[in-house]
């Protein structure tokens, strides 16, 4: 099963989705983290999440590019956090995808699905403010909009939250 799970910055998106993988009562979670810590603020926030999820029995994977090398044990329950960031990484560090960051990550998810017994993927919802950005911004999320779409293609749920209410947008 794979479930994607969108919403906006601080929405509840992720408590969400570490609830719904939760309630899969598996005998393996892993949360693979995107997130690359670039400051002392971000060390210290890391190291604090990291403590969270090991009481929720979760074992972290870092994971800041290159999805497929991944390594997760077969028919574990997944938790990846987040898109957005994983993006990001991507397509902007100097060793990172570039221009073949969707083609990249999607690889990536494919790998995940074959591996997971159930896989969420948390992303952000950031196409609503109405700003306009400089071109490496839009190129961004032109990019991860084209990533998100597919992965709802793929996904057997849907699932955005908005203010903490989950609104089902796909169910198979």
């Amino acid at each position: 099963m794979m479930h994607l799970i969108t919403g906006g910055s601080g929405s509840g998106k992720s408590a969400y989705a570490e609830a719904q993988i939760l309630a899969l009562n598996g005998e393996r979670r892993i949360y693979i983290a995107t997130m690359y810590p670039y400051d002392e603020e971000s060390h210290r926030r890391i190291a604090r999440h990291r403590e969270m999820r090991a009481k929720k029995k979760f074992t972290t994977v870092e994971c800041y590019r290159d999805l497929e090398k991944a390594e997760v044990p077969k028919g574990a329950d997944v938790l990846l956090e987040c898109m957005s960031n994983l993006t990001a990484n991507e397509m902007f560090w100097p060793d990172g995808a570039g221009k073949d960051t969707d083609v990249r990550i999607l690889r990536g998810v494919e790998h995940l699905r074959r591996t997971a017994r159930n896989l969420i993927i948390v992303s952000n919802e950031i196409f609503s403010d109405g700003i306009e950005y400089d071109s490496g911004t839009v190129e961004y999320q032109r990019t991860l909009g084209k990533i998100n779409c597919r992965l709802a293609e793929l996904a057997d749920g849907v699932t955005e939250v908005v203010y903490g209410i989950p609104l089902e947008v796909k169910r198979t």
